[in-house]
């Protein structure tokens, strides 16, 4: 009975050291990328209004983190990252502008790469609304009187 209860408890603490092992991997975590969100909603935006939003980024791992490109999905979505280490614990801020001059629904994307061991690319999003512009009055057209002159040619 000794020896079985020694080998009960024996393989009981093999087993949770064992557990202990699989809940945090040898080496560390890596850098790991957390963002305070994954989508920005300008809602309803004046058109011509200022369309620069931010996305925070933390490392909550324990090695620096890396940014290597942020990048638009189309050429009205224009965002902007510091590529230096993030140390541990640390954030940066990536400032995404939207042109604004173009009315209508915004559904964009923003993809963050970097060398995060949770998600070496992150896509953001930003939605919301622009409102139409001011109506730019139409030129007057210039009409030609029927009787007015017109111009000859001197080149021969």
């Amino acid at each position: 009975m000794k020896k079985f209860l020694f080998s009960f408890a024996l393989s009981a603490l093999f087993l949770g050291a064992m557990a202990q092992d699989n809940a945090k991997p040898v080496g560390g975590t890596g850098p790991q990328i957390t963002l305070d969100k994954e989508v920005h909603d300008y809602g309803t935006i004046a058109n011509g209004a200022n369309g620069t939003c931010e996305f925070t980024v933390t490392n909550t791992g324990d090695q620096p983190l890396i940014i290597t490109n942020c990048k638009g999905s189309c050429g009205c979505t224009v965002p902007k990252c510091d590529t230096a280490p993030v140390k541990p614990g640390q954030t940066t801020v990536i400032t995404v502008k939207y042109d604004t001059k173009r009315a209508g629904p915004i559904n964009k994307n923003v993809t963050i790469s970097s060398n995060a061991t949770n998600a070496p690319e992150k896509v953001v999003r930003i939605k919301g609304t622009v409102e139409a512009g001011p109506e730019t009055p139409a030129s007057p057209v210039k009409e030609q009187s029927p009787m007015a002159p017109v111009e000859k040619s001197t080149t021969n």
